[in-house]
């Protein structure tokens, strides 16, 4: 089995703060199976689709689940905050599952390579839009007015094609 998140940049690995995932819940059915990626068991996105109802199922690449070859059985949802390095493949896979996904993912250059324009031109997505940038976590450090803004890029998982929400920093 190849690791083809190995060549992941080793500088992804930043987490997610509750108040900038709270606000994608309301479009998230409780009662649903959300697979989650990217993440380990104390990650806040698991935690908090629990807390709202759903049944999560989580994976990462450091207990040997390589997004690019593992796929839970039965789901309904894709959630994560995934490796900012392998987004243009990671979309790829994504359109191609064919399942609802939403993605917390840097917005600036989405568009800067053929192939992401390609696969979002061809494609259905929406958009959750934050009215501030979002705060990460790296170790044990809260990364402050990091240099880029985050949104939700979504596929049937949204209402419209851009929601804006406003975020609760805590």
């Amino acid at each position: 089995m190849a690791n083809h998140q190995f060549k992941q940049n080793k500088l992804d690995e930043y987490y997610t703060k509750e108040y900038a995932i709270t606000p994608l819940l309301k479009y998230i059915p409780t009662k649903t199976i959300v697979w989650c990626p990217f993440d380990k068991e104390e990650s806040n996105f698991v935690k908090l689709l629990r807390e709202h109802g759903c049944n999560v199922i989580y994976s990462h690449i450091d207990t040997g689940q390589d997004f690019f070859e593992y796929e839970p059985q039965n789901y309904d949802y894709i959630v994560s905050n995934p490796p900012y390095s392998l987004r243009e493949r990671i979309l790829e896979r994504l359109f191609l599952l064919q399942k609802p996904f939403a993605l917390l993912i840097n917005e600036a250059g989405l568009f800067d390579s053929k192939k992401r324009f390609e696969l979002l031109k061809n494609n259905k997505f929406e958009t959750m839009v934050f009215d501030s940038r979002v705060d990460y976590i790296k170790g044990t450090e809260v990364m402050k007015g990091v240099p880029f803004k985050s949104i939700f890029l979504c596929s049937n998982v949204l209402p419209t094609t851009y929601v804006f929400e406003a975020l609760a920093k805590k």
